[in-house]
């Protein structure tokens, strides 16, 4: 290990759901890092305002917020901080979504506090590649993708993106928080 690495580095831990925070705040203190929590989009805009960051550990799913919203921000004040999307809600489009906004890296739930660490670290992942199947993708998939695809070129704005899918905000909460049945 260098040197450098036995600094402890500023961490943005963003996610609303608080037992989750506090998880990864305890798994990645553990791992050499000084970890700040936030609750919601206008909390950690108040932390990076006031405070700079070596990494930014973002839920993709924020109260009725997005972690797309803090990527610019983030990436801004800290132009070398390592920025990692984290969701349980994982889509092709968010992914590249992400990306595109600077994320350094997208990574689904569950993750462990040594994988977290490695990707914060910009290290390789030691994971396997996804297997491809040999069936399409449900209509349930390919709908929840789509509804991705749209909340993400929203800004993670739910309003918007029930008015350009034609449907009511309500009814779209309620299919954000099922999860596709099907790959």
């Amino acid at each position: 290990m260098s040197p450098a690495s036995h600094q402890q580095r500023e961490l943005l831990i963003v996610d609303d759901d608080q037992s989750a925070r506090d998880v990864l705040c305890r798994a990645l203190g553990r791992r050499n890092f000084n970890t700040h929590g936030a609750a919601t989009v206008d909390e950690a805009l108040a932390l990076v305002e006031n405070q700079s960051f070596d990494c930014a550990l973002l839920d993709l799913k924020i109260d009725s917020g997005s972690g797309l919203q803090l990527i610019e921000p983030v990436r801004s004040a800290n132009p070398t901080a390592r920025i990692i999307l984290l969701t349980g809600y994982s889509s092709i489009s968010t992914a590249v979504a992400a990306i595109k906004l600077g994320a350094d890296d997208y990574l689904c739930k569950p993750a462990g506090g040594e994988q977290l660490a490695q990707a914060l670290a910009g290290e390789k992942l030691n994971t396997e590649l996804p297997q491809v199947s040999a069936q399409p993708p449900s209509v349930g998939r390919l709908a929840w993708e789509h509804i991705q695809r749209v909340l993400a070129e929203n800004g993670g704005n739910i309003s918007a993106t029930a008015r350009a899918l034609g449907m009511h905000r309500r009814t779209l909460q309620r299919k954000l928080q099922k999860r596709p049945k099907g790959q």
